[in-house]
């Protein structure tokens, strides 16, 4: 078997053949119990999807001839499936199922494969089921998956929990990130009406993490987070009739366990001017003290916006643009993104600093180094309307100032 010779020589077992397919969805369709086991042990991908189509699609992509693809696909994965159907996003439990072959998806199920993945079609393995011990060892499995998946998920949002996740990703902002990660908690506790979908809108300049810290969201609820992040332009949505959400078929979207983050630029003048001035003041109330405490920086660069600002000069902006309480009163929490601090804006510049280093070394075997002056220079780039931004654009420019020696 070939498989041995491959797995002894160090041929990595997930390689792809040209058209999609790899070893484990072979040895899945073509039953081949030996080859799983083995490949399995090897650290095969038990939940790679197939990256096949079908024969007209998959020459398109790969510039084939359409024959020339079907006949591959015959010869070297199996004779027995329709040439016509898109098998994109199988895994090797779906193959193991449409092979019909009870023993082959027991040793995938016990080796972890995942039964509730949906191929391109959106069908999960079950789907493919000819006979019914295998659709009930499926059944029992996706039951037991499900539970086991929760059990897992809560463990480690317990000892990781999403503000911890966030801050990896994004610099300053902590109010907004405890605001959005209590939030969803409570929606998973059951604290928010559960026929009701969760409402977030961010208010804040551009280029300080709004859509970001959206994407990191999406990334921590799915880790598909092409699957789980959807963006829409909402001036298409200007008319009485675009107020639903259909798919291509027609048929209305159930939204009740989404979560919607709507994103603005209203108020962001009022925003920064009243956060600049908190900090300033913050400032000089620890000049006075004479402090150079680290806890006392840190605690001078935490500032809140009260809610007699968002009531007196916020609300009445948003009631003037939306121009309906009710709209407003849909929204579960209005979140504030305020401009980046010093110490923020020096771990921006330090983390785009780092990012031109490390291109610096990969494409031309330089060595960049800088030192905490230059880091004060490109901080005063800030420009409070553009947000990081501002920071990308001057770190790119004093780069292409430098000269060439």
């Amino acid at each position: 078997m070939l498989c041995f010779s491959f797995i002894r020589d160090g041929f990595d077992v997930n390689t792809r053949h040209a058209l999609g397919w790899t070893a484990l969805h072979v040895a899945a369709i073509q039953g081949d119990e030996k080859a799983v086991s083995i490949l399995i042990k090897a650290g095969a991908d038990i939940n790679a999807g197939d990256n096949y189509a079908n024969y007209q699609i998959t020459g398109r992509e790969k510039q084939l001839h359409g024959l020339q693809v079907m006949l591959m696909r015959e010869e070297e994965f199996s004779n027995g499936l329709s040439s016509h159907a898109n098998f994109k996003g199988c895994t090797p439990l779906h193959y193991a199922v449409l092979s019909d072959n009870f023993r082959i998806v027991q040793l995938l199920l016990e080796a972890g494969a995942d039964p509730t993945i949906e191929n391109v079609n959106g069908h999960k393995p079950s789907a493919y089921c000819k006979n019914q011990k295998v659709k009930d060892l499926l059944q029992n499995s996706e039951s037991n998956f499900k539970e086991l998946q929760e059990k897992r998920l809560a463990e480690e949002r317990r000892k990781f929990p999403l503000e911890e996740r966030l801050k990896e990703h994004i610099i300053g902002q902590q109010s907004s990130i405890n605001t959005v990660a209590a939030a969803i908690r409570r929606k998973e506790n059951g604290w928010y009406d559960a026929d009701h979908p969760l409402v977030f809108l961010f208010l804040g300049s551009s280029g300080i993490g709004k859509t970001e810290l959206a994407k990191q969201v999406a990334h921590y609820l799915h880790k598909n987070v092409k699957k789980g992040f959807i963006r829409i332009d909402m001036s298409e949505y200007q008319e009485k009739h675009e107020g639903r959400l259909t798919d291509g078929r027609g048929k209305t979207i159930e939204c009740k366990d989404a979560i919607f983050i709507m994103t603005s630029n209203l108020a962001s003048e009022e925003i920064a001017s009243h956060a600049l001035q908190l900090r300033a003041e913050a400032e000089e109330q620890m000049k006075k003290r004479s402090s150079n405490k680290l806890e006392d920086l840190e605690a001078s660069e935490k500032i809140t916006i009260s809610r007699r600002f968002k009531d007196r000069v916020i609300r009445p902006i948003l009631k003037r643009h939306f121009r309906r309480d009710e709209f407003l009163g849909r929204i579960n929490e209005i979140v504030y993104f305020l401009p980046f601090s010093r110490s923020e804006l020096a771990k921006l510049v330090t983390k785009e600093l780092n990012f031109w280093a490390k291109q610096a070394q990969n494409k031309h075997e330089i060595e960049l180094e800088w030192d905490h002056n230059v880091i004060d220079v490109l901080a005063d780039g800030y420009d409070v309307h553009y947000g990081a931004r501002s920071i990308k654009y001057e770190v790119s420019i004093e780069g292409d100032l430098c000269p060439d020696d």
